[in-house]
């Protein structure tokens, strides 16, 4: 079983590489490979209903990344139906090819810590599409800001959702992990961005200005991008306060921002204001993406079930022996595997006991599982978004980033070994 299931898997997975060659959805692949895998697991297995019940946990956990995705999109293409990223792209926009550059990579380092990297690369995405004109400098700018997102939420303890499970779980605490994971970070960011400024040639080209809705004030277009961008800041602060899940944060701001749009254009006609309302944003925002994240994510928890990830640390731990090898190799296998389930398997194998809070190790796999997962596209839900509604093909960016993204991710590993390792003592 296990074999037929990892074989469904590998092939799935390499279907979606070729989704470019084979002109099939990738979001079909995933979603074939995740219900073959779950078939041949219930098929197989003496217990139905205890599997039945396994597959309803993880449809309720990734539930809660593709609702997330759903009101983190849906605000966003609101915020540009009403023309409120025409104003930040216009600051942003500067002849000077390295400030633009340092510019996008800082903004989506440091919106990821506040945010998260996923709501990050969906408003980055947003911004790119608005302000780039030609399509590879707009890949190379995305492979950066998928590279950066994930770099800003792997020192932030709201950042990333890994990070967050290791708070939660008590291995670290925040103030410790900004403390000790910034400045590598910060290595994994800057290497990246200093390649790709090199690798874009000449000027950027600009998008032509786009001209504002004319239906709308200035007014309604700053209201609505200044409610917006709050309504995602407050995501976070949502979380803190109630220890809820992110997405009924992020369904509540969704919530509040309908009714401010409702009550903004309630005395408008129809035509005026029928590109202006969640619904058609609903409508406009990238469905098949969305399903692409539940096929992998389903396919990935099928191997959690049959607890191949959980072998996969083990015998990582059992090779290796030493623990910047084993941290370092989990943010390798993040980059293929969803890192949720490899660092919960890290989490029952090494207890308080052997690893106490703000430990080492702790640290640097909270580094290696956040960053990691750039090293390939479909390696982090930053990675699955830009690839979902961009289109970048798995073998351009394999060509074209990985290479980078390696670099980066083993450079501010290196730094925080040597820092704590040598530095420090």
């Amino acid at each position: 079983m296990t074999i037929l299931i990892i074989s469904i898997f590998v092939i799935g997975y390499l279907l979606i590489t070729l989704e470019q060659s084979l002109k099939i959805n990738k979001a079909a692949t995933a979603l074939i490979t995740a219900v073959l895998c779950w078939t041949v697991i219930a098929m197989t297995s003496q217990d139905t209903l205890h599997v039945i019940s396994n597959l309803s946990k993880h449809l309720s956990s990734i539930s809660e990344i593709v609702f997330f995705l759903l009101g983190a999109m849906t605000i966003v293409e609101l915020i540009d139906a009403h023309d409120g990223f025409q104003s930040i792209t216009d600051k942003i926009k500067t002849t000077n090819k390295t400030k633009l550059i340092w510019t996008l990579s800082l903004i989506t380092f440091f919106l990821s810590a506040v945010l998260d990297n996923l709501t990050t690369t969906i408003v980055m995405i947003s911004i790119l599409n608005k302000l780039i004109q030609d399509k590879k400098t707009k890949w190379l700018l995305l492979g950066l800001v998928i590279i950066a997102a994930n770099a800003g939420g792997a020192w932030s303890p709201i950042g990333d959702v890994t990070t967050t499970m290791l708070w939660i779980g008590g291995q670290i605490t925040p103030l410790n992990i900004i403390k000790e994971t910034f400045i590598a970070s910060l290595v994994c960011m800057i290497i990246p961005t200093f390649i790709i400024n090199y690798q874009i040639k000449g000027e950027i080209e600009f998008k032509p200005m786009d001209t504002f809705n004319s239906s709308l004030s200035l007014t309604e277009r700053n209201l609505i991008l200044y409610i917006g961008i709050a309504a995602l800041l407050f995501v976070p602060i949502f979380k803190t306060l109630t220890h809820l899940p992110p997405y009924m944060g992020m369904l509540l701001s969704l919530g509040i921002l309908w009714v401010v749009t409702e009550l903004i254009h309630k005395g408008k006609e129809l035509e005026a204001k029928k590109n202006l309302s969640v619904s058609d944003a609903l409508r406009k925002i990238d469905t098949p993406s969305i399903l692409f994240f539940l096929g992998i994510l389903m396919s990935i928890a099928a191997l959690e079930h049959i607890e191949v990830l959980p072998q996969l640390a083990n015998k990582l731990d059992k090779v290796a022996g030493n623990v910047n090898v084993v941290a370092i190799g989990i943010g390798f296998l993040s980059s293929i595997f969803d890192n949720v389930p490899l660092v919960a398997a890290l989490q029952s194998m090494y207890g308080l006991d052997k690893y106490p809070t703000d430990h080492y190790f702790w640290e640097l796999l909270a580094y290696s599982a956040g960053t990691g997962g750039s090293c390939l596209i479909i390696g982090s839900a930053a990675g699955v978004a830009v690839m979902g509604v961009e289109k970048i093909d798995f073998f351009w960016y394999l060509k074209k980033i990985s290479w980078i993204a390696v670099i980066g991710f083993l450079s501010g590993a290196a730094f925080f070994i040597i820092e704590n390792e040598i530095i420090l003592k």
